[in-house]
């Protein structure tokens, strides 16, 4: 299945349903009156989170949604039927925008939550309605309400505890097969990941987390380079941050103030987000080599540096205790 975290859409709620004019006509009653009905009320469009989604995909092929239109009154009384509400299922983590893409009108963060985005027209009331001491025959009916309409886009921020950043070849797609279920591609190029991967790590029965693998970062990001930092949405309601680097690459330090510098540009609180530093593949590198970058990286960042090796599971038990002990905080605060 093919990954979409922004789509636009139409929508519009169905028409209320017309009023009647009408009139009893009955054999031996005299003065019938009138008795047209009230049109039906058109229906809604209601938006759902739901848990068995996690892409926008299927917005691509389907881009306008239509409620239909209320029933039409009816002579002796009768009320149009209601139509039905239109339910459109999103994934959990959904935001929906006006057509100005800054004016949010729901973020649908939770399993089940709803909203009436589109509120469906009133029916139109027949001629029993206006009926008076005075005007016993009205030949008055309304057409029913129109409904709303508007173009929005959704936009979709993955629910995730920890985000896992780093530049490309940090070996995150590695790590993230190692510790969880998930089944990223895995190969030696930079930009193997083209869009967000989603692992669920179990510590114990009673521990768990939801781990994000972030497409990798580059300097420059924020202005569009490379595949830019339009992933960094799905990273913003994590507890914590993961910051893989490279370690046998050499420059850690450059690298890990690349990153830093592209969550500053983007903003959305990231920068302020608690943050785990590991250095990846220490097989790769002599103990001299590696007590020598770790100390380089924890003068420039001022916290405490971690090293594992992601393909033989060093430090990695370490590492994961680290996370669950930030997100098991964030989740009591």
């Amino acid at each position: 299945m093919k990954f979409l975290d922004q789509a636009k859409i139409y929508v519009r709620s169905g028409d209320g349903g017309d009023g009647v004019t009408a009139f009893r006509r009955e054999k031996y009653v005299e003065f019938g009156g009138p008795d047209g009905g009230d049109g039906g009320r058109g229906g809604d469009i209601v938006f759902e989170a739901v848990q068995n989604l996690n892409t926008l995909i299927d917005f691509r092929y389907t881009q306008h949604f239509r409620a239909k239109k209320g029933g039409n009154g009816a002579g002796s009384d009768r009320t149009g039927a209601a139509a039905p509400t239109l339910l459109i299922k999103v994934p959990v983590g959904t935001q929906i925008f006006d057509d100005d893409r800054e004016t949010m009108l729901a973020d649908l963060d939770k399993p089940g939550m709803k909203i009436v985005l589109c509120k469906g027209g009133d029916g139109g009331f027949g001629n029993a309605r206006y009926k008076t001491s005075t005007n016993r025959a009205p030949r008055r009916a309304d057409k029913g309400w129109p409904g709303e309409e508007r173009w929005i886009w959704l936009r979709l921020k993955l629910i995730a505890d920890a985000g896992l950043i780093g530049l490309p070849n940090a070996g995150k797609s590695t790590f993230l097969k190692a510790v969880s279920g998930a089944n990223p591609k895995i190969a030696d190029y930079p930009f193997t990941t083209l869009h967000p991967q989603l692992g669920v790590v179990r510590l114990s029965m009673s521990e768990e987390f939801v781990l994000a693998d972030i497409p990798g970062l580059i300097e420059g990001a924020h202005e569009g380079t490379g595949l830019g930092d339009r992933f960094l949405g799905h990273v913003e309601r994590c507890a914590v941050l993961l910051h893989l680097i490279d370690g046998a690459a050499g420059g850690v330090v450059d690298a890990w103030r690349t990153i830093r510098h592209e969550l500053e540009a983007y903003g959305g609180g990231l920068a302020e987000k608690p943050e785990i530093i590991v250095l990846n593949k220490i097989d790769d590198m002599t103990p001299r080599e590696f007590s020598a970058r770790r100390a380089a990286l924890e003068k420039a960042s001022g916290a405490k540096v971690m090293g594992i090796c992601a393909v033989t599971g060093e430090g990695v038990k370490e590492v994961l205790r680290a996370l669950q002990n930030v997100i098991t905080e964030a989740r009591k605060a």
